[in-house]
């Protein structure tokens, strides 16, 4: 076995069974069960444990140890961002919440920790599904944090968030690529200035000057027009289409186009609506301006996701009556007389039965909804049908651990000439806890945190897509392109440094032609807002939450699935006649200076005119 490869056997991602959750994990006596939201049901004969969403009937398994009150019983079908967001609003508001969850509480946020690779009471190496990144332009998810309590924290786990304020857009031959990120206009000075405009010379010194003008002025075409030009016209064309990729010179397409949307938002730009992407090309710009943050623009967490957020989390969703069932997956929704009237479910033994509650919150991803959209429910709501059209990609994590600190920038890392558009940062420079004492066998000094955002392209090491080669031929390639973007990267990363490595467990089958991807990603692409439905459903117990829905970030982050569980817990709301206030949704920064523009636009849009700045045409000397 290699180095490369040592302590890390590949198992599905484990986490540690809460209290609340252990005991519904004793098999049941029999293949059908019934439940309801927060009882929990009991076989007195054989000691047996089942729970729901709400009381139980009197039934050979008993009476309901808590009786709900009426309309008030809520099952959260997944346990991800979107889904624990909707629990928290609910429980806050006297709802009685149980959340079902296929696999762990966090979703795509969740650390997964490498079963069996701490030693001498040091906890297991920390892996996850890909870096964690928390722009200052994310604001639901860092009011969420604020309200869960963490040790000595005054404001609780955010106070785990710590500034990342370098970043590196790593080329090869181009060592100045490193980018202080200004925390607001009071970081502005002329120095500071000078430094990014030089970062930026650097990066895009490969590009023409004319072609940086025109897309310049694209950029300030989209940044002035109003809604109704991007919700009708922009949402239409691809982001290639929109800056004349394929009129332009290599370069330009390389950095000023796919590095962006393959690199930042793991996004095509033949397919990647303009809509979306110019958006955040807007909102990185407003928030490296300190215009409506949060905090800096880059921040990270200061440990393990699980252990700065999600544990602490569930938690307190627990000390506020919220059930979770762990294991639990959802197979299908039963419909009938205009409602909903039972979740089917297997339970972790496989046993199937049916899960009863007043209201139901579907918060699973998009790729799994599609299957529970029985004809029934498309005929009640036509948009349900309309999800199936969505599209998902793969931007998985590649942990490589290593026997150094390895600080390479404080930030984020971008490899601009990387074929995978690979991208990551090194973490243990930004933990509270010492790395080897905590975590391993205590050799592990750092761990190297990637996301792989195109699995498409051949690689440079073995001419093939990461699809197609084997978890170590990833490891080999990953290491070369990252090398390879990197003057000293043979030296920074050596063989010697590296302890072992984990892919993210989502992928499954790799260099096998049954290669597949168990938590894929959903993307933007051209017209796709048409078919994201909204949060509350014309069934009018059925609620959507997840980053499908509709929300104003407009792109699959924690952000737009924390935004979307608000959106689902207030249709709840309404729903129930409930007399509580909503939760706050906090949507997209928008610049107050730019808004006389934006209406002018919106004037020409109905006119039939372009915008007032779309004038220049792709010039060549």
């Amino acid at each position: 076995m290699s180095t490369h490869e040592q302590h890390l056997p590949r198992t599905a991602p484990h986490t540690a069974a809460p209290p609340a959750t252990t005991r519904e994990q004793i098999p049941p006596t029999r293949r059908k069960f019934v439940s309801g939201a927060v009882g929990v049901g009991a076989a007195a004969a054989a000691g047996v444990a089942l729970g729901g969403t709400g009381a139980l009937a009197a039934s050979a398994f008993g009476a309901p140890l808590v009786a709900a009150a009426p309309g008030r019983r809520v099952a959260v079908l997944g346990g991800g961002m979107a889904g624990l967001t909707a629990a928290h609003e609910l429980a806050e508001r006297g709802f009685q919440v149980t959340v079902y969850e296929r696999k762990s509480l966090g979703g795509k946020a969740r650390s997964i920790p490498v079963t069996g690779t701490g030693t001498g009471g040091r906890r297991d190496l920390p892996g996850e599904h890909g870096f964690r990144f928390f722009p200052g332009f994310y604001l639901n998810v860092p009011d969420t944090m604020r309200r869960i309590p963490f040790p000595g924290n005054p404001n609780g786990v955010h106070d785990n968030l710590v500034d990342a304020p370098e970043a590196i857009f790593a080329q090869a031959g181009r060592p100045d690529n490193r980018l202080v990120l200004p925390s607001g206009l009071d970081d502005l000075t002329p120095e500071a200035i000078r430094a990014a405009l030089k970062t930026m010379a650097s990066v895009a010194g490969q590009v023409p000057w004319w072609e940086i003008a025109f897309w310049a002025e694209k950029m300030i075409v989209f940044f002035t027009s109003g809604d109704l030009r991007r919700r009708h016209q922009w949402e239409y064309m691809p982001y290639s289409e929109y800056l004349q990729m394929d009129r332009m010179s290599e370069a330009y397409r390389n950095i000023l186009v796919r590095s962006f949307t393959s690199t930042l938002v793991a996004a095509k730009e033949n397919v990647a609506s303009t809509r979306t992407i110019t958006m955040m090309v807007e909102i990185f710009l407003w928030t490296m301006l300190g215009r409506g943050n949060d905090g800096a623009p880059d921040r990270v967490l200061n440990g393990p996701t699980n252990e700065a957020w999600i544990d602490p989390w569930h938690a307190l969703l627990t000390s506020m009556g919220v059930e979770f069932k762990v294991g639990w997956t959802v197979t299908g929704l039963d419909y009938a007389g205009g409602r909903v009237t039972g979740a089917r479910m297997t339970d972790p033994q496989g046993n199937a039965g049916t899960v009863d509650a007043d209201h139901y919150v579907l918060a699973v991803p998009v790729e799994r909804a599609v299957p529970l959209m029985s004809p029934a429910l498309v005929a009640a709501d036509p948009a349900l049908g309309r999800l199936r059209r969505l599209q998902t990609d793969w931007m998985n994590g590649l942990m490589i651990y290593l026997k150094r600190r390895t600080p390479i920038t404080h930030g984020h890392l971008a490899f601009m000439d990387s074929p995978w558009a690979v991208t990551g940062l090194t973490q243990g420079q930004f933990w509270r806890n010492d790395f080897a004492a905590t975590y391993g066998d205590g050799s592990v000094q750092d761990c190297l945190s990637l996301d792989l955002s195109d699995w498409d392209s051949p690689g440079i090491v073995y001419g093939v897509s990461a699809r197609k080669c084997t978890p170590r031929q990833i490891v080999d390639e990953v290491l070369a392109q990252v090398r390879g973007n990197l003057d000293n990267g043979a030296s920074l990363v050596p063989d010697s440094a590296i302890h072992s490595w984990f892919l993210d467990p989502g992928i499954t089958g790799p260099g096998t032609p049954s290669v597949a991807n168990d938590e894929p990603l959903m993307v933007n692409t051209v017209g796709s807002w048409d078919d994201r439905p909204e949060a509350t459903t014309r069934i009018p117990n059925l609620f959507l939450a997840g980053d499908y829905v509709r929300v104003s970030v407009n792109l699959a982050t924690m952000e737009g699935a924390n935004e979307a569980g608000r959106k689902a817990a207030n249709g709840v709301l309404a729903a129930a006649g409930s007399p509580a206030t909503p939760a706050r949704v906090l949507e997209m920064y928008q610049e107050p200076a730019l808004a006389g523009f934006r209406r002018a636009d919106d004037l020409r849009f109905r006119l039939g005119l372009p915008n007032a700045f779309d004038v220049l045409k792709p010039y060549w000397p």
